[in-house]
């Protein structure tokens, strides 16, 4: 369950650049990965549920809404659960939502999420609890995985920008489906997370890429 550090993102940058023709001109192109992982792990789960299918100024245009709603940044659960659904609703967010986002806060406050522990329990024990949780999908787990834990090895294969960045790196003639992203990604183990941040960095936004989590997603997503 490792994390990344300063002398693990060299390492995984040798590793890409030496990998494949195509990464190492992406690398010299989009410059030194600053992925840093955000350890609101609340905030980033919250925001993910916002950005489902959402551009990101639509994204980002809900989420100011909520951060004002909510007195701040620093959201938490109890906030949340306090908050009238309705007027959670009327920051933009669906009705679907909205239950998410009440459903994970409840699941957080009663410890069937354990959010503290979360960082200490392997991936595929964080995906099976959060797949618990109403609107959360694989594609959610994955951006958590990502830019909360810093996990160094996932791949987000239902990502639209990530499939439109492999598409136009190895010139594919159409979007690539989860079988040709996982075997054009199969070299950049053991740093396939670090691999999708390059390939989105050069498409534009990266998700949840400032400190505070504002920036969530290259293009429309297709899952959640």
């Amino acid at each position: 369950m490792p994390s990344q550090s300063e002398g693990a993102y060299a390492a995984a940058t040798r590793h890409l650049r030496k990998c494949q023709p195509q990464m190492r001109s992406l690398i010299e192109q989009v410059g030194p990965c600053t992925l840093r992982p955000n350890p609101n792990y609340f905030v980033v789960l919250a925001r993910t549920i916002v950005s489902q299918q959402l551009s990101t100024r639509a994204a980002d245009t809900i989420c100011g809404r909520l951060q004002s709603l909510l007195g701040g940044r620093s959201w938490r659960p109890e906030q949340v659960l306090k908050t009238r659904p309705e007027s959670i609703r009327d920051c933009g967010l669906s009705a679907g939502k909205v239950k998410s986002l009440l459903d994970l806060a409840q699941k957080i406050v009663d410890r069937a999420v354990p959010i503290r522990q979360l960082a200490k329990m392997e991936d595929d024990e964080i995906r099976a609890c959060l797949l618990a949780v109403h609107g959360i999908g694989p594609w959610s787990v994955d951006m958590f995985l990502m830019f909360s834990l810093g996990r160094p090895d996932v791949l987000p294969v239902g990502d639209l920008g990530l499939r439109a960045g492999v598409r136009d790196l190895f010139a594919l003639p159409e979007l690539p489906g989860p079988a040709a992203i996982e075997d054009h990604a199969e070299p950049w183990r053991p740093f396939r997370s670090i691999a999708t941040w390059y390939i989105w960095r050069s498409r534009g936004v990266v998700p949840q890429s400032k400190p505070n989590g504002s920036n969530h997603a290259v293009a429309r997503r297709k899952r959640s």
